[in-house]
């Protein structure tokens, strides 16, 4: 094990501080630069024991790594960070935002009330159009934990309650627009498939299929590792090799006319495709196939 890996991950209570908690309340509130700036604009790997931190950027850039994922901010964010997961944060020094901290006590409340394991997983949500209703909201929340006013604690109560449900309701949404961006997906992938069984032997360019499905060759590409783990040209070429292989198993034509019949402007060009994709010739791969009993009486032309 190597010096560095031996070092435990320290647990703070919040950031550079081991101490006991600083306030009798069950949240933290903070601005993103009133701690950061502190230790140049980065917070090392650490971890909170029993604490879950809502992160909101506001304005300026951060990289925010929980766990092992990265999200790279430039535009308005509310990062979730669970209890005990491991994160680091580096800032723009122009960095803008809020830091809220929850005892897990509180956090274990919020997810019941709202039947939600929004706090008890990482994610780093945009804030899109709602960004004047976050910033009312963390501006209300760091005003209400600054003072003692009557009614304190029920009015984080209610703010923190209020922010727990826009989380909620986020998740949801980004997880149904997923879910129909991957159905949309299989509808593009399943079109492209049928449109590729009709005229793979034409060896039409991946734009004309892209241009057929109203979308980009980039996005049918991206669609078809993410969908079939393959670009969509090794889907054309693997639909022309399993043709090809049917055709030098089952019948008997020469190698020239299964050439000609997948439109390849040559044998010479043809075989040279096939054992790019087989490792074998089509005449090695006839005579080697076990299930081959067709004697052709050529084998090239």
């Amino acid at each position: 094990m190597s010096k560095s890996s031996a070092i435990p991950v320290p647990v703070f209570k919040l950031y550079g501080e081991t101490g006991a908690w600083p306030t009798p309340d069950l949240i933290h509130c903070e601005s993103i630069p009133a701690r950061s700036q502190l230790h140049g604009w980065e917070i090392k790997p650490h971890r909170h024991g029993d604490l879950v931190q809502l992160l909101y950027v506001q304005a300026g850039q951060a990289n925010l790594k929980v766990e092992e994922v990265i999200n790279h901010v430039d535009s308005p964010a509310l990062q979730v960070v669970p209890a005990l997961s491991v994160h680091t944060f580096k800032f723009s020094e122009d960095i803008q935002g809020y830091v809220l901290s929850l005892a897990q006590p509180l956090a274990e409340q919020l997810g019941s009330l709202l039947n939600s394991p929004v706090l008890t997983t990482a994610a780093c949500y945009p804030i899109g159009t709602d960004r004047r209703y976050l910033d009312t909201l963390f501006a209300t929340l760091a005003q209400e934990y600054s003072q003692q006013q009557a009614g304190r604690d029920a009015m984080l109560q209610s703010l923190i309650t209020v922010l727990s449900i826009w989380l909620s309701r986020r998740k949801q949404a980004l997880s149904l627009s997923r879910a129909a961006q991957l159905d949309r997906g299989r509808e593009y992938l399943q079109d492209f498939t049928r449109a590729l069984e009709l005229r793979f032997r034409e060896h039409l360019p991946i734009d004309h299929y892209a241009a057929t499905l109203g979308i980009s060759s980039a996005h049918l590409n991206a669609l078809c590792r993410r969908l079939s783990g393959q670009s969509a040209l090794q889907m054309i070429n693997q639909r022309l090799l399993l043709e090809a292989k049917r055709d030098l198993v089952y019948t008997s034509m020469t190698i020239g006319q299964v050439s000609d019949r997948l439109g390849f402007s040559d044998p010479a060009y043809f075989s040279r495709f096939f054992k790019r994709g087989t490792g074998q010739s089509p005449k090695q791969f006839r005579v080697r196939d076990p299930s081959n009993t067709l004697q052709p009486a050529e084998t090239y032309r």
